[in-house]
């Protein structure tokens, strides 16, 4: 059988280079230092930086933009920079607002990105809730991404910012992905509910794909993330599934091979 290797290397927060084959795609941009951005109606205040600059990363074939209407999503650095990748993979209404290179996708519709060399992968856009139930008008449009390489979803799945309700678990019914990005943090921006997956809701995801590697993400640099990297990995070890949670730290590459 043979594997082909996919790296993740987390940039901090949301952010999150992925390259398979000659293909390399960032999630979410958030390139800005730590700083106070915004007290009403929610306080965004950033706490570290990113671990490499955008000039570090070099070339991007493509974003997976979950939503724009965030800073801890989408600041000031990532917007200046989407006009230098490919496409920006993102919800309808945010690629009505980002025009240029941004295409906009609804849940479960395909599309395909090649870079020219014969290297290709299928984006899938995938249902996400940014909170409880109710919170679509306050919080807006949000999706994730499932990307796939012979077939939708065989390879990685992005949750983007979403808890565990009934769209994500229909993405586990319908695909099967070696490697699962959640975007934790248990997020409690407005009060006290979470509006990002906390470690109940990485659990069900944890059981909802078996056969997948998941990796933690969007669990740090903000005030309103209300649980750690380390606490996640506590709860997962106290559940016996400590061994499905692959390490992830800021700036280190890591490699999982993908079997065919």
């Amino acid at each position: 059988m043979s594997s082909s290797p996919m790296t993740l290397t987390l940039i901090g927060g949301p952010t999150v280079l992925i390259e398979f084959g000659g293909l390399r795609l960032l999630t979410d941009p958030t390139f800005d230092p730590p700083g106070l951005y915004r007290e009403t109606p929610v306080r965004f205040e950033k706490t570290s930086g990113p671990a490499l600059s955008r000039e570090q990363i070099g070339r991007l074939h493509a974003v997976l933009l979950s939503h724009d209407q965030h800073l801890d999503n989408l600041d000031s650095s990532g917007r200046a920079m989407l006009p230098s990748v490919g496409t920006t993979y993102t919800t309808q209404a945010g690629a009505q607002r980002l025009g240029g290179n941004a295409l906009g996708l609804a849940p479960f519709e395909t599309a395909t990105l090649e870079d020219g060399n014969g290297d290709r992968l299928l984006i899938t856009a995938t249902p996400a809730r940014h909170g409880p139930v109710g919170i679509e008008p306050i919080s807006g449009d949000v999706v994730g991404f499932a990307l796939g390489r012979d077939k939708p979803g065989d390879l990685l799945y992005v949750t983007g910012d979403t808890v565990w309700y009934d769209g994500t678990a229909e993405v586990a019914r319908l695909f099967s992905p070696k490697v699962v990005l959640l975007f934790t943090g248990a997020a409690e921006p407005r009060g006290r509910f979470h509006m990002t997956m906390g470690s109940e809701d990485a659990l069900e995801a944890a059981h909802a794909f078996p056969e997948a590697t998941l990796v933690a993400a969007h669990n740090e640099g903000w005030v309103h993330f209300r649980e750690s990297a380390e606490q996640l990995t506590q709860v997962f070890a106290q559940f016996g599934l400590a061994h499905r949670l692959a390490p992830f730290d800021k700036g280190k590459p890591l490699t999982i091979d993908i079997a065919r």
